[in-house]
């Protein structure tokens, strides 16, 4: 990338069949907000995406906003992205679906930080974490709504700071635009702290928001992000806490169904050595394959319509291009409630278990209290992804749209079924996600085996109070082990390099 300053004020009528309407269209509403600034600064990509080049934003423009005394707003800089819409309307970037639809991925990405005294130019650096998320939209396919949270896991400017992750929200000024290609809306990226990510991860993310807008030094109405914040807003206001976020889990749940793992499981009533029916997809193991026939058949039911929604990984993010087609498909963001399509009977086998054991890794196990209290107290299910393997666990509660375990057997494996198999699907990397995305491509042919294990309300309460110990983040001693007997359940929280080790 490279900063430049394109002219962006009214445009020459001689000039204006050269100048792309996606664009112009956006330039028009960033002029009513910024009349005086006609020519911001802008961050451009040298070799544009279309060409080739890394990074799908072509422009990302700044401007100096002077807030609002009125609404107790503060001055700060502000950043708007250009290329995740389409700016051109000729299937350069994006497919060219109509007017009526959206343009492009449908959205444009913003960000608010607030200006330091003594600060003449906008840092550069936001553009780069622009072009990072822009990154995985392109890839991935996924979009954004407002709500999302995105787990960074580093400083957003690469400091010292405490502001490590991301929320999205509606931007406070910019107003959707209708282009000649589609409908465009801008999400605006909030910086927040590690502890107002995980409210966020088992409350729900509006929620959060809605505490940082009433919070001046946390973002105020507009949601202004200060990377030198160092308090979180359970440090200004530590009610907060049990009086809104506690309470929205009890009353409201949480909207996290899913996340990548570290994790396994054990079929304990079947041999090991049975691999037929393998009682677990051990980490390191390569799945049986499809037959050509088998794989078609599920293809084409996918192709009906079958679908697997929860909530988004963030993948790392590749600096180039993975080749220039672009996928049939794109993906709704996934704070949504949808429930998992199971695929025809005719196509899988469902065989139950007596007695399983699940294995997490610290990070993973300390959502075990959140799937349980936030999610199957409140008639949800919740997803482990391994990111090592072929496999995942799903916690289901009674009346749970499509599960097919039962209060008579509670614990069933479903398999064979399409699961695809992305080396990029990771967390424990400094831009990948803790929520997760189980894509089912048509393009896959993976086998796995993959458990259902329902918990009825009674036993989540015990659980609940025998996991109480990982309601805390803080590093404890591992393993740690939890057994019921009566139930035939074992639940082992284990070291990292348990999962890393090949031989597991």
């Amino acid at each position: 990338m490279d900063e430049v300053r394109p002219t962006s004020g009214p445009v020459a009528p001689g000039l204006a069949s050269l100048f792309p309407p996606g664009l112009q269209a956006i330039y028009g509403e960033c002029r009513r907000l910024y009349p005086d600034q006609a020519n911001p600064l802008q961050v451009t990509a040298i070799v544009k995406y279309w060409l080739g080049g890394p990074d799908p934003l072509d422009y990302i423009s700044m401007y100096r906003n002077m807030g609002c005394a009125a609404q107790d707003v503060r001055e700060h800089w502000h950043y708007i992205s250009f290329g995740l819409s389409d700016l051109y309307g000729d299937n350069r970037v994006h497919e060219f679906t109509g007017q009526e639809g959206s343009s492009g991925f449908g959205f444009e990405l913003t960000f608010r930080l607030k200006r330091e005294v003594g600060e003449t130019a906008p840092p550069t650096w936001p553009a780069e974490l622009m072009q990072g998320l822009a990154r995985y939209v392109f890839q991935s396919e996924n979009t954004f709504c407002s709500g999302d949270h995105i787990s960074w896991h580093s400083p957003l400017d690469n400091s010292e700071s405490r502001i490590q992750h991301m929320l999205l929200t509606e931007d406070p000024q910019m107003t959707p635009v209708h282009t000649p290609f589609g409908l465009v809306n801008f999400l605006q990226i909030v910086g927040v702290c590690t502890e107002e990510l995980q409210a966020a991860q088992q409350w729900n993310g509006q929620g959060m928001l809605e505490l940082l807008r009433g919070v001046h030094v946390a973002g105020g109405p507009w949601l202004i992000t200060d990377m030198r914040r160092g308090e979180t807003i359970f440090d200004i206001d530590p009610h907060l806490q049990p009086e809104r976020v506690d309470q929205g889990i009890e009353t409201e749940g949480s909207n996290l169904s899913g996340v990548s793992a570290k994790c396994v499981w054990d079929d304990l009533s079947r041999p090991p050595e049975d691999e037929e029916d393998s009682r677990s997809i051990c980490i390191g193991s390569q799945p049986r394959r499809l037959s050509e026939k088998d794989t078609e058949q599920i293809r084409e039911a996918l192709r009906k319509g079958l679908e697997f929604n929860t909530k988004a990984a963030l993948p790392p993010i590749n600096s180039q291009r993975q080749g220039h087609d672009r996928p049939q498909s794109r993906k709704d963001s996934l704070e949504s409630e949808s429930s998992a399509a199971i695929v025809p009977h005719e196509l899988v086998r469902t065989r139950q278990l007596e007695s399983v054991h699940l294995k997490f890794n610290q990070e993973s196990g300390t959502l075990l209290p959140l799937c349980l209290r936030g999610r199957l107290l409140h008639g949800r299910h919740f997803t482990y992804k391994s990111i090592n393997g072929d496999t995942a666990i799903t916690f289901v509660s009674t009346g749970v749209e499509g599960a097919f375990a039962t209060e008579e057997h509670p614990y069933a494996a479903h398999g064979p079924w399409l699961q695809v198999h992305t080396p990029w699907l990771l967390v424990h990397t400094q831009t990948a996600s803790s929520a997760y995305l189980l894509h089912v491509l048509t393009a896959c042919s993976y086998v796995t085996i993959s458990p259902q294990i329902l918990l009825t309300e009674e036993f989540v309460e015990q659980m609940l109070g025998d996991l109480s110990e990982l309601n805390t983040r803080e590093e404890t001693k591992l393993p740690k082990e939890y057994s019921w007997p009566e139930k035939k359940l074992k639940i082992s929280v284990l070291p990292d390099s348990v999962f890393d080790s090949p031989l597991q």
